[in-house]
Parts: C-alpha cells; structure tokens; sequence
C-alpha cells in the first residue's frame, strides 16, 4: 500500500515537473497606431502560454519564449512596464518572463524619443509629460482594443517602472513633477535643454494624467522630480526598490526621501552593491561587449542572481496586491 501511495505521489510529481519544463512565457510584438492622442508605440506582450520554449532574438537581446502562442484560457492581471532613458521595451525582459510565468499579461513599449534607437527628445522636459500619457494609452490598448483583451482582468493593473519609468509611475499614481527644485542630472549636464529651462524658469505647465486603473506598482530606483507634498498624493501600494550605489541622477538619498514622503508606506528594498543599471535584465554577450557602462557591475555583485531574487520578490508583490 505504501509503495502504490508513493508510485502515484511520484507519477503525479512528473506530471507537474513535465507540465512546468513544457511550458513558456507566450511572446508577440505590439504596435499601436497613431491617433490623435499621440504617435504610433511599439513594444511586445508577454503573457502566460502552455507550448514550449525557445530562443527569440531581437537585435542584441535574447529573450526566451513561445513566438505569439495562445494565451491560456482565464482572465489574467495585467502589468505594464515603463524603461528608463534610453531603454527599451525590451529593458526588462527577463522580470516579464517571470511574470508572464506566473500567470500574468505584461506589456512594455518604446518610450517616444526617449529609447535605445530614438533619443531625439530625451534632454527636453516634454517627455516628463508624454510618458505617463504613453502608458495611458498602452492601458487602453491592451484593455479595449488587443485582439486578446477578453484575456485581461481591466479591474487588476499594475505598473513596473524603473528610473525615469519609475517618475512616470509615480504620475500615473497622483505625484505632480515640481521641476523649479531642479534635477540632480543637471549638476553635471546643465547644457541640456530641459535642464538650461529649469535653471531660467521656463517651465511650461504640462498635465500630468493620474491613472486610477492602475491598483499597485512596483517603482525601482526613480527618477526624483517632486515635493514631499505631492508624494503624499500616492496612495496606492507601492514596492520601492533602490540600489546602494545609484547612478543617471539617482541617489541613494533622493530615493530615500520619496519613501518616507509617499503616501501609504511603501514595501523597501535595498539592492546591496548594486548600481543603478544593475536593475536592468542580465546582459548577453553583445550587449556586454557594446554597453559596458551599463553591463558592468561592481566586484562581487552577481547580476544573474540578483535579478532571480528580484523577480521573485516582484512577482509575489503584484499576486498579493493583484
């Protein structure tokens, strides 16, 4: 009797292990057209998939995945992804992944002239408004108008947002940007556009959409444009994440003090011996070799294992709150 209870405990483990291998985080690239609340967006959708895995390759990222696979049946919570300057959609594939793994529809864009290929706008002060409107907009696709919306729960959304992503996140939760403080990226880059009209006072007043539909984000390492009044206007959950080093303008400090001034205590964590770009996904062989600013970390900090733990601390975050 013992050894049929454990042949069957044993057979039903493989089943599990077999069904876990087999399947993958399903994969689509994403355009939304222009209309007359902005340009055109580009990105990709991950979501959960039961067909196997496989490499895609999408200039010098690998990501792994099932290339536009159905999405398994249910309604899933969606979680949209906000890079930093110069980032991608790609930035942070592997937390998508994970996501996606765990039962989630994850959809990131390029940010508009503020991308690895389009850097046209990213030293003037309009992008500090277009972004979080962007991410309205990526909302309102994937709920209304993606050919498998009927797969996402409108009622379950949350945003993962890092660096600048993370300001965005910020607005889309009730924060205003008040730039008349300043930006620590002007101290050593004060020829920017954005930073000569911060320093001249010409600072166009600019709405700053805050998105309800957004329940819970996790903010990583962000960007700090805003008084500790305005911070007290956020008050939905929020996982607050910062690296010991910084970097790209933020600090330590400057993250600290959106902690204590957010209006609902957030959930810290504290990347020991980590750089400000360690958050992003662990680089390939090419990216290593052609960003090593942004690939290189500190002696004795394991990217890969960091961002393991990372992704498990976010996805267990998102399924409490979601």
């Amino acid at each position: 009797m013992i050894l049929r209870s454990l042949s069957r405990l044993t057979f039903l483990l493989s089943l599990t292990f077999a069904a876990s291998v087999s399947q993958a985080a399903g994969f689509q690239r994403l355009n939304l057209p222009m209309d007359q609340n902005g340009p055109g967006l580009s990105g990709a959708v991950w979501y959960p998939c039961a067909a196997a895995a496989s490499e895609i390759k999408i200039g010098r990222t690998t990501t792994a995945g099932a290339l536009n696979c159905a999405v398994t049946e249910g309604v899933h919570p969606l979680i949209v992804i906000s890079h930093g300057a110069s980032g991608s959609f790609l930035s942070h594939h592997d937390t998508a992944e994970a996501l996606a793994d765990a039962g989630f529809v994850v959809a990131a864009i390029n940010h508009v002239g503020d991308n690895a290929q389009d850097r046209s706008r990213q030293g003037y002060l309009s992008i500090f408004s277009t972004r979080p409107r962007e991410m309205r907009r990526l909302i309102d696709y994937m709920t209304s108008a993606w050919p498998q919306k009927a797969h996402v729960d409108p009622a379950k959304i949350g945003l993962f947002g890092f660096s600048r992503g993370g300001y965005t996140g910020l607005v889309l939760a009730g924060a205003v940007p008040d730039f008349k403080a300043g930006l620590a990226i002007c101290q050593d880059l004060q020829a920017l556009p954005m930073c000569r009209d911060i320093a001249s006072g010409k600072v166009p007043q600019q709405p700053y959409p805050r998105d309800d539909r957004i329940k819970a984000a996790v903010i990583v390492d962000p960007l700090n444009a805003f008084s500790a009044e305005s911070l007290a206007a956020v008050s939905i959950p929020v996982q607050l994440w910062a690296s010991e080093r910084g970097g790209d303008g933020v600090t330590p400090a400057s993250v600290a003090a959106i902690s204590k001034a957010l209006g609902a205590a957030p959930e810290v964590h504290v990347a020991k011996g980590a750089g400000h770009f360690a958050f992003l996904a662990p680089c390939s062989a090419e990216q290593a070799q052609a960003l090593p600013d942004i690939c290189r970390d500190q002696d004795g900090f394991d990217r890969q294992q960091f961002h393991r733990d990372l992704n498990a601390k976010v996805v267990e975050y998102f399924k409490n709150q979601l």
